[in-house]
């Protein structure tokens, strides 16, 4: 079964939308509450090698939607990360 040209694209933009749209709701929350408690260091490496090694091969096959879609969600999980780092310093801070 072929695929039309038009389809596909459509697939993998719309997939990326869906992956990237989860890590702005969690930015937005952990700003709004000023914390990420629940986030796990390890989920976002893992997460995070993954989505290096799709950028990889992304650039190896020369398809801008895997490319430009992970190189957004690295951008995305470093600014979780970020805040997760600064907001568990503040809650350690603010118990002692």
């Amino acid at each position: 079964m072929e695929i039309d040209g038009m389809l596909l694209t459509i697939l993998g933009i719309s997939a990326g939308i869906l992956i990237l749209t989860g890590w702005i709701e969690q930015i937005y929350k952990g700003y709004k509450t000023k914390s990420l408690k629940d986030i796990s260091k390890f989920l976002m490496i893992f997460i995070s090698a993954g989505a290096i090694l799709w950028l990889i091969y992304g650039v190896i096959v020369s398809d801008v939607f895997i490319i430009g879609t992970n190189i957004t969600a690295i951008v995305l999980m470093m600014i979780v990360l970020a805040m997760k780092r600064n907001y568990d310093r503040l809650s350690k801070t603010n118990q002692i």
